[in-house]
């Protein structure tokens, strides 16, 4: 029988449904015709294919060729089904032996001299192979990316020759061996910023929570390097959440990442459209929210986005993930990632001071350029002050506080403590979670009674108040927070949601 079946995988956001290429030889004039919702990068496999079997010395049969990629209800796009549908072709006329194609699946691309190329998006599907327990064949350039799944066993070709001596069973290809290091990146300590005690305290605290944190500040007085710092103190990436990331960076055609243990930080220009941000495009792809999933989004002058873009993030910033819809279909990417920004005060920046030109309107406007909604969201908000004129002249080279791995340390310990108790972080926890592991007293009642007047708390920014006095408790190391810890969580909401009482 003229017929032979290959395993592939497409690509559908992070996800790598199975795909069987099906190949069925017949008489009739000779024609080549592939269906099952290709798209056209699909359907020019066909003089790839054709030329790379020539090319290779094998015969490309003269016969009415007909490739259907099951199931039929799933798009098919990119370069990947070549090599499978080469495969496909041989078996089916009997040029290479069918007993072993259902331990493989194959996915690469065919260079018309039969070489192999690397495609994108692999990990997912080298995820879902292993899964399924098969062997994986593609080209050497995507060999390290496939390797990264431990219980894959990943066999790295550069011709279709190869692969035809591998199932001949007469050259076998053998398993590759991962080269991709386990080193993190070198990330700069915190302790070389000059003072700012109080905000190198809240991306403390930030860091143990995975609190969202806003810094406010006039220029020139270390917010920009105070954000990108904040990744240096941050737990390592768990094996399951370093696939995870990989993953979407695979998936947005962006390879893989150098230091894939170590927490994406992503920084996008304050040009930024709302599709960058949350993904998109014809094809959805992920955007920067995605690509900073488990790690760190800032957005510097943060009044600059425009609002329309600011005000895309408040759904994702709850739920952890977006869904883009298109009209062929929906796609989810995963976007649990920690918010940190930076912003001046005013539009000149020195608001307070006798350097300030803003008038009161220049002042307002600016400062409601960031919706209620979005503060609300954002659990550290942070004064960052000017620093002091002996602090800059002492010349000598002083470290302030402690080192990045010292407080990496009582971070991951506080972090473990959370996951014991809740199974979570703080920053995810629920109303009646937290009800639960910050129960008040009469006197902590009384204080955020007050507090809730004062700042002009909604229930959102309530509940955020205890996460944060909960993150205070867990790096006291004691059982529930007290006064002290919720008074030091109401000293982080009051640089912003005062906007409404600038002195001027």
């Amino acid at each position: 029988m003229s017929l032979a079946v290959v395993k592939s995988r497409a690509k559908l956001g992070i996800d790598a449904p199975e795909v069987s290429v099906e190949v069925h030889l017949s008489n009739g004039l000779p024609a080549f015709n592939i269906v099952g919702l290709p798209e056209t990068s699909v359907k020019e496999s066909k003089d790839r294919v054709r030329s790379a079997i020539i090319n290779s010395y094998f015969e490309f049969p003269a016969r009415r060729i007909t490739v259907n990629l099951a199931p039929a209800d799933i798009p098919k796009e990119g370069s990947r089904f070549d090599l499978a549908i080469a495969i496909g072709i041989l078996a089916a006329s009997k040029q290479i032996p069918l007993e072993h194609l259902d331990d493989y699946e194959f996915m690469s691309e065919l260079a018309l001299s039969g070489d192999m190329r690397s495609i994108e998006a692999l990990l997912p599907s080298a995820q879902a192979c292993a899964a399924n327990g098969k062997q994986l064949i593609v080209a050497i350039a995507n060999a390290n990316e496939a390797a990264l799944v431990e219980s894959l066993c990943v066999l790295p070709a550069n011709h279709l020759l190869e692969v035809s001596a591998h199932l001949h069973q007469r050259t076998l290809i053998q398993p590759w061996v991962t080269s991709v290091s386990h080193s993190q990146y070198a990330h700069p300590e915190l302790r070389e910023i000059i003072g700012q005690l109080h905000a190198k305290r809240a991306m403390e605290v930030a860091a143990t929570g995975g609190h969202h944190l806003l810094l406010s500040g006039p220029p020139g007085t270390g917010k920009t390097m105070l954000a990108s710092r904040l990744a240096g103190i941050l737990p390592p990436l768990s094996n399951s959440e370093a696939m995870e990331v990989a993953s979407i960076h695979s998936v947005a055609g962006k390879g893989l990442r150098e230091h894939i243990w170590s927490r994406p930080f992503r920084a996008p220009h304050h040009t930024a459209s709302a599709a960058a941000l949350v993904g998109g495009g014809g094809t959805p792809k992920p955007g920067e929210i995605s690509l900073a999933h488990l790690g760190i989004l800032f957005l510097d002058e943060l009044p600059e986005f425009s609002r329309s873009v600011l005000e895309v993030l408040r759904e994702p910033l709850e739920s952890g993930q977006i869904l883009i819809s298109r009209v062929a279909a929906q796609t989810r990417y995963p976007a649990s990632f920690q918010l940190v920004a930076a912003m001046n005060p005013c539009p000149c920046g020195y608001l307070g001071s006798k350097r300030c030109v803003c008038s009161l309107d220049q002042i307002t406007r600016y400062q409601h350029k960031i919706s209620g909604p979005l503060l609300d969201r954002i659990d550290l908000q942070v004064q960052v002050l000017a620093i002091e004129n002996q602090q800059l002249l002492d010349q000598e080279v002083k470290l302030d506080g402690d080192s990045n791995e010292q407080i990496q340390g009582r971070v991951c310990k506080a972090r473990k403590v959370q996951l014991r108790r809740q199974g979570k972080i703080n920053a995810h926890l629920t109303s009646q979670e937290l009800n639960q592991v910050c129960p008040l007293t009469q006197e902590q009642k009384a204080l955020m009674d007050q507090a809730i007047d004062r700042f002009g708390l909604s229930t959102r920014g309530f509940y955020r108040v205890l996460k944060v006095a909960r993150t205070l408790a867990d790096l006291a190391e004691i059982k529930y927070p007290q006064l002290p810890q919720y008074q030091e969580a109401l000293s982080y909401r009051s640089t912003i949601d005062k906007r409404a009482e600038v002195n001027y």
